[in-house]
C-alpha cells in the first residue's frame, strides 16, 4: 500500500466504502454536480431495523489499497457508482462493456454496483434494471438520491449475511488465514496444523468480524470482538494483526464516546447505541452481553464521570486509555516497514482525538512522529498533501506558527523543480494561508491595534515569496499590493519597477477563492504630525456686513440662550474654523510631515481628500531627506461651490502606490478643526499704484504699502488702479482712510480724493479697471524748536529800534546757551525729519457673495517722511514812513540741502542757499502781504542736479505767507499779530507798534 489516506479519521472505520467514478467523456463540473448528490447520502437507516449503515464514497480510489480489505474491512471497495454520457443506442452495448470492466477492478470486494447513463432515450432506457439508471439529461433526474438509498440498502444485505457467516463459522481447525498484502510469501509452508497457527487464524479471525459488526451498526458486539482477538494475537505475538485489532477496538471507543465525530466537519450522525445493542443480542443470542446505560451520557454524548462510565461499560475503553491503545498499536505498526501508510493514519486518528480532548502537547509529538514516518518514493502531489493534512492537524491543536511552517512547504513543494508545470496558484494560495500562523495581516488596519509581532525576518521572507508567486501567475496587481508591505530600502526600486507596469491603487483585490485584499495606505511615508486649515490672505477674506450678521440665527427658540442645544454642538464647533473660505479662490491646508525611512523619500500627486462641496485638489510634490525632520507642507485647493467643507485626509502616491490616508486613522496627529465654512463667490481686485511699493506698515496688516518723502508743505497726487481679476463682477466700491499719526499736529486733509469718476464705471466686470488719484498734502507744525523763538526776546534789540541790516546778514546775536544758527548742531537740529502713517482701505462686493451680505477689503498704507522746509527765525518791525505802508523784517532760514527762491507780491525775489538765513524786509501797504515760496528747481540757473530735483517733476504749489491783522499808524496801538505761514503752518507771535 503506497497511498495514504490523509483524510482518515477514526469514525471511517464503521462506514462502507463505495467509489463514484466517470466513465467515458462526461463534463467534469456535471461529474461533481452529479458526485456531490450522491455523497449527500452518508447514511441510510435500515428498514426494519433500527441500526444506520454508515457511506464513505471516494472519486478516487488506489486499487492497490484495494488489496488491505481483509486488514480492515473499511479499506475494501464493496460498491461502484459509474456515471456515463450516453446518446445513441449504438453506444450502449460499448457503454456496458466498459461498465463490466470497470466492476473487475475492484470486483474480488464489490457487494453491488450502479451505472447511472445520462442522455440516453429510447427502447434501452425504458428497460427496467436494478443495476442501471437512465435519464434524459443531468438536469433531469430527480431520484438520484432514491436509487443511492436504494443501493446502500442492497450493500447493507450483503454485508450482514457475510458478518452472520463468519460469525457463526463453526469450522473450527480449518479457520481461514487472513494476511496483509506483503505476508501472503511469509506465510508459505508454516505448519498449518500447529496450535499457535489455530490462534493466529481464530485472532485474525475474530478482528474480521469485529470490523464488519462495526461497519454493520453493531457497537457493542465489535467491542467484545476486538477484546477477544486482542488476547487471541497478544498469546501469539502477531504484533501487526494485534495492533489492527487495538486500533478496531480504539475506534469503536471513539465512535461511543464522541458520536458527533472527529473529524474537521463532522456530520449529523445518528450514534445508534442502543438499537446496535439490541440488534447484537437478536442476532448474537450467545454473544457476551455488555451493559450500557444510555442515561450515562450527557447532551453531547460524553460522560460526565468516566469511571461510572467504564462500569457500565467494561469493554468500551476510557478516554485516556483510548490514547495509551492508541500508542500501542502504533508501535506495533512501527515494527513493519510496509505498514507505514498504516501507522501514518493511525497517528492521524490518534492527533483528531487528542485535538478534542485537548491535550495538544500529546498530539504534537504524535504528529512529530508521522513527519518521521517513511513512506518510500512519494510523488510530488503526495508530498503536497502529507506538508498541507500535517498543517492543518497543527492548527487543529493551536500550533498555529507550526501549521504555518508545513503550509509553506507544501508551498514550495508547489513549484518544485522536478514538476513539469509548477502551480504557481497553489503556491500563492497556501502562502496566503501562513500568513495568520506568522502574525501577519494583508490588512493595514492591524498594525496600528498594538506592538509588532511575530519574527521579522521570517515575515519578511514570507512577503519576498508573495511578491514572487503572484509575479510568477502573471498578477502584477498582486505584487504591488505585497510589496506595499516591504517598505525597506533595499524593496523601493522592485516596487517602483512593478508600479511602472501595474500602479498600485486604493481597490479591493478579490481573489478567486474569494479572499479579498485590503488597500494599503502609507500613512507613515510621509509620517503627518499635525494639521492646520490657512486663513486666505487679508485681501481675500470674506467680512459680513454687519447688518446682516444675526440673519443666520435660528429664531426657532424663544430663549436666548440654551445649553442643551450648546451641548448637542460641541462636538461639531470644536471641529470648525472660526474663518471662512470664498467658493472660486484657492485655500490652503498646512501639514507638518518628516520622512522616517532612511533613504530620500518622493512624495508625488499629493492632495487632499474632502466632503461637503465640490472641491478641486491641485496637486503637490516634494522630496524629503532621509530622517528629516518635521517640514512644513502646503497643499491647496479650489472649492467650486458654497457650504461647509470638511478636510477627511489627504492622498499621496509613493513610490508608484496611491494611498488615501484619512485623519481618523493617523496616530498623533494634531488639529485645531477639520470643518470650515465656504461663502459665496466674490470679486477680486489687484490693487497697483503710481508709487513702487515698500515694506508694510508695522501696525498694520496691509494688502500693500507705498511710501514717499515730501517737504514739509508739499503736495503730490498718487493714482490708484484696481483691476478686477476674479470672475464675479464688481458692484459696489467705498474708500475710506484712517491716520495712524496721532503724535504730529497736522493742518488741513492729508489725504483726499474724488470717487465720484470712479463709481461711474461701476458695475466693473472680470478684466476691467478703474483709477482713483488721491492727493497726499503734507503740512505739520515743527514750530518745536524754542531756541530760535526766544530770539524774538533776548536778543537785546527792539522791535522798533531794530537797525536795517545787510539783505544778506546770517550772524544772529548768540546766546550763552546756544550755539549759532550756521553751526553743526543747529544744522542737525533744523533737519529733524517727521512721518506721517494712514492707511486707505477699499471695501468692495459683487457675485453670489453680495446676495449673501459678504464683502472684501483691500488695504494700501501710505507712509510720508516730511521734512522741514523754510523756518522764520526772526520777525520784526521798522518805524512807518506813511500812513499807508509799514516795514516787516523777516530772517528766513533754509533748512534744505537745495537753493530755495522766496518770492512775495510785489517784492523782490530772495534766493536762499542750503542751510543759509538772510533777512527780508517786506513793505506792507494797506492790505496783508502774501509771501510764496517756491522750489528752488523752478528758477535756478545751473549747477544743482540732486536728486531731489528729479524725484518731483510736477509743478509746485505756490506756498503763501500772509500778515494779518495790522492797523494804521495813525491808531498808535500795540497789538499782538500772527504771522502765519500757510505752507509750514508755523506761527511766530511778535509785538509790534504801529
Amino acid at each position: 500500500m503506497s497511498v495514504p489516506d490523509y483524510m482518515q479519521c477514526a469514525e471511517d472505520h464503521q462506514t462502507a466504502l463505495v467509489v463514484v467514478q466517470p466513465m467515458g467523456i462526461v463534463p467534469e463540473d456535471q461529474f461533481f454536480r452529479i458526485y456531490k448528490r450522491i455523497a449527500s447520502v452518508s447514511q441510510v437507516s435500515i428498514r426494519d431495523s433500527q441500526r444506520v449503515l454508515f457511506i464513505r464514497y471516494r472519486h478516487h480510489y488506489p486499487p492497490e489499497n484495494n488489496e488491505w480489505g481483509d486488514f480492515q474491512t473499511h479499506r475494501k471497495v464493496v460498491g461502484l457508482i459509474s456515471v456515463t454520457s450516453c446518446t445513441t443506442t449504438k453506444e450502449w452495448p460499448q457503454t456496458s462493456d466498459r461498465f463490466q470492466g470497470q466492476k473487475e477492478v475492484f470486483g474480488s470486494t464489490l457487494y453491488d454496483s450502479r451505472l447511472l447513463v445520462f442522455g440516453l432515450q429510447g427502447e434501452v432506457a425504458e428497460q427496467q434494471r436494478t443495476d442501471v439508471a437512465f435519464y434524459p439529461s443531468y438536469d433531469d433526474c430527480p431520484d438520484v438520491e432514491k436509487r443511492v438509498e436504494d443501493f446502500v440498502e442492497s450493500i447493507f444485505i450483503v454485508l450482514e449475511s457475510k458478518r452472520l457467516d463468519r460469525a457463526t463459522d463453526k469450522s473450527g481447525d480449518k479457520i481461514q488465514l487472513l494476511c496483509a498484502p506483503f505476508e501472503k510469501k511469509d506465510f508459505v509452508g508454516l505448519d498449518t496444523d500447529s496450535r499457535h497457527y489455530k490462534k493466529r487464524c481464530q485472532g485474525r479471525m475474530r478482528k474480521h468480524v469485529g470490523d464488519l459488526c462495526l461497519q454493520a451498526g453493531m457497537l457493542q458486539d465489535a467491542l467484545v470482538h476486538y477484546h477477544m482477538a486482542v488476547e487471541l494475537l497478544r498469546s501469539v505475538n502477531d504484533f501487526l494483526w494485534l495492533g489492527a485489532a487495538l486500533e478496531g477496538l480504539c475506534s469503536a471507543s471513539v465512535i461511543f464516546h464522541y458520536p458527533g465525530g472527529t473529524a474537521w466537519k463532522s456530520g449529523a450522525r445518528k450514534p445508534g447505541v442502543s438499537s446496535a445493542a439490541d440488534a447484537g443480542k437478536r442476532h448474537r443470542p450467545g454473544a457476551q452481553e455488555v451493559l450500557i446505560d444510555p442515561g450515562a451520557l450527557t447532551t453531547n454524548g460524553i460522560s460526565a464521570d468516566t469511571s461510572t462510565e467504564i462500569g457500565r461499560a467494561k469493554n468500551c475503553l476510557s478516554q485516556e486509555d483510548i490514547i495509551e491503545k492508541y500508542k500501542e498499536a502504533i508501535s506495533y505498526y512501527g515494527k513493519y516497514k510496509s505498514a507505514g501508510v498504516i501507522e501514518l493514519e493511525a497517528c492521524i486518528k490518534a492527533v483528531r482525538v487528542l485535538a478534542i480532548q485537548k491535550r495538544a502537547r500529546e498530539a504534537s509529538e504524535c504528529l512529530q512522529n508521522v513527519v518521521y514516518i517513511n513512506l518510500g518514493q512519494l510523488s510530488e502531489e503526495e508530498k503536497i498533501q502529507r506538508y498541507s493534512v500535517l498543517s492543518e492537524l497543527y492548527e487543529l491543536i493551536g500550533f498555529h506558527r507550526k501549521s504555518a511552517f508545513f503550509k509553506r512547504v507544501a508551498a514550495m513543494q508547489c513549484v518544485a523543480p522536478t514538476i513539469p508545470e509548477p502551480g504557481w496558484k497553489a503556491c500563492y494560495k497556501l502562502l496566503l494561508e501562513t500568513l495568520p500562523g506568522y502574525s501577519l495581516s494583508l490588512d493595514p488596519k492591524d498594525f496600528s491595534k498594538g506592538t509588532h509581532r511575530g519574527w521579522a525576518a521570517v515575515q519578511l521572507r514570507l512577503l519576498h515569496e508573495l511578491v514572487y508567486a503572484s509575479r510568477r501567475m502573471g498578477n502584477p496587481g498582486l505584487s504591488v499590493r505585497h510589496l506595499s508591505f516591504l517598505l525597506k530600502k533595499e524593496v523601493t526600486q522592485s516596487l517602483e519597477n512593478y508600479t511602472s507596469k501595474c500602479p498600485g491603487g486604493m481597490e479591493v483585490i478579490s481573489l478567486p477563492d474569494g479572499l479579498k485584499l485590503p488597500p494599503v495606505s502609507f500613512t507613515k511615508l510621509p509620517i503627518v504630525r499635525s494639521v492646520s486649515l490657512l486663513n486666505l490672505p487679508v485681501s481675500l477674506r470674506p467680512h459680513k456686513v454687519k447688518g446682516l450678521l444675526g440673519q443666520g440665527m435660528s429664531s426657532a427658540s424663544p430663549f436666548i440662550y440654551s445649553p442643551i442645544t450648546m451641548h448637542s454642538r460641541g462636538d461639531e464647533r470644536s471641529k470648525k474654523i472660526d474663518f471662512q473660505w470664498v467658493q472660486g479662490d484657492v485655500c490652503e491646508v498646512q501639514l507638518m510631515v518628516y520622512n522616517p525611512m532612511p533613504f530620500e523619500l518622493r512624495v508625488e500627486n499629493m492632495g487632499l481628500l474632502t466632503s461637503g462641496v465640490d472641491f478641486e485638489s491641485l496637486p503637490a510634490a516634494l522630496s524629503l531627506p532621509a530622517e528629516s525632520g518635521l517640514y512644513p507642507v502646503t497643499l491647496v485647493g479650489v472649492p467650486r461651490t458654497a457650504g461647509n467643507i470638511t478636510i477627511n485626509g489627504y492622498h499621496t502616491s509613493v513610490f508608484g502606490v496611491s494611498s488615501d490616508c484619512l485623519l481618523e486613522g493617523l496616530v498623533g496627529v494634531k488639529s485645531s478643526g477639520c470643518m470650515v465654512e465656504v461663502v459665496p463667490s466674490l470679486p477680486r481686485l489687484q490693487l497697483c499704484t503710481s508709487l513702487p511699493r515698500s515694506a508694510h506698515l508695522s501696525s498694520e496688516d496691509l494688502s500693500t504699502s507705498v511710501s514717499l518723502r515730501l517737504f514739509n508743505g508739499e503736495m503730490q497726487q498718487l493714482t490708484i488702479t484696481l483691476e478686477n481679476i476674479g470672475t464675479e463682477t464688481l458692484n459696489t466700491l467705498e474708500l475710506t482712510s484712517k491716520n495712524l499719526s496721532t503724535k504730529e499736529k497736522l493742518f488741513g486733509e492729508f489725504l483726499t480724493w474724488d470717487l465720484q469718476d470712479a463709481l461711474s464705471h461701476l458695475p466693473l466686470k472680470s478684466g476691467q479697471s478703474v483709477s482713483i488719484p488721491v492727493n497726499i498734502s503734507a503740512k505739520l507744525d515743527f514750530s518745536g524748536q524754542e531756541n530760535l523763538l526766544h530770539d524774538l526776546n533776548d536778543d537785546g534789540i527792539s522791535v522798533t529800534g531794530l537797525p536795517v541790516s545787510s539783505p544778506l546778514r546770517q550772524v544772529l546775536k548768540p546766546r550763552a546757551e546756544n550755539k549759532p544758527v550756521g553751526s553743526d548742531a543747529s544744522k542737525n537740529e533744523f533737519n529733524h525729519v517727521k512721518m506721517l502713517e494712514a492707511v486707505l482701505t477699499f471695501k468692495y462686493s459683487g457675485g453670489a457673495g453680495q446676495v449673501e451680505g459678504y464683502s472684501r477689503e483691500l488695504s494700501l498704507g501710505v507712509r510720508v517722511d516730511v521734512e522741514p522746509s523754510v523756518f522764520f527765525t526772526r520777525v520784526s518791525t521798522l518805524p512807518a514812513t506813511s500812513t499807508r505802508q509799514c516795514h516787516l523784517l523777516l530772517d528766513v532760514f533754509n533748512s534744505t540741502e537745495h537753493e530755495l527762491t522766496l518770492s512775495a507780491k510785489n517784492n523782490q525775489d530772495l534766493v536762499l542757499h542750503a542751510s543759509e538765513c538772510q533777512r527780508y524786509t517786506h513793505t506792507h501797504t494797506q492790505t496783508p502781504p502774501s509771501l510764496t515760496v517756491r522750489r528752488h528747481y523752478l528758477t535756478l540757473s545751473s549747477t544743482d542736479s540732486s536728486p531731489f530735483h528729479e524725484s518731483y517733476s510736477h509743478e509746485p504749489e505756490l506756498q503763501r505767507v500772509t500778515l494779518s491783522d495790522f492797523h494804521s499808524a495813525s491808531e498808535r496801538q500795540t497789538h499782538t499779530h500772527t504771522l502765519t505761514v500757510s505752507a509750514y503752518t508755523s506761527q511766530l507771535v511778535f509785538d509790534a507798534s504801529l
